[in-house]
């Protein structure tokens, strides 16, 4: 079907602005997210943990800090999901640390540039545990 001028097609260049454009604002969608300090993460690092439903929307809504499965499972889904004032209620600042050299594999690109962006200190970790 031929493009007219109000559905123009999309050029190959057209197209790679528009996937840069929509990376840039998944990125700040993870940014704006983020605390301040690493140190403001004063979640549990025992016991279970229950996720609420804006989070835990797809799958597990309760897990056990004690079974390291469940532990990644619980940081991978609040990185993802949490909001703003979720992070520093679900997520321990030392746990986060102990479990970012395996955590950051198990992250989506976006997720692990931007944390390891705002704190150094985590890709700094990552390449000590090489």
């Amino acid at each position: 079907m031929p493009s007219s001028p109000q559905h123009r097609a999309h050029t190959p260049s057209d197209l790679s602005g528009a996937v840069a454009e929509d990376l840039a604002l998944y990125r700040e969608k993870f940014r704006r997210r983020l605390p301040e300090s690493l140190d403001e993460l004063h979640g549990p690092s025992q016991g279970a943990v229950d996720l609420p439903l804006h989070m835990a929307w797809s799958g597990m809504t309760s897990y056990d800090l004690g079974k390291p499965r469940q532990r990644m499972g619980l940081y991978r889904t609040v990185l993802h999901e949490g909001l703003r004032d979720d992070l520093p209620r679900y997520l321990n600042r030392d746990l986060l640390l102990q479990l970012w050299p395996v955590l950051r594999a198990l992250v989506g690109r976006t997720v692990r540039t931007v944390w390891e962006d705002a704190f150094p200190h985590l890709a700094s970790r990552t390449r000590a545990a090489a």
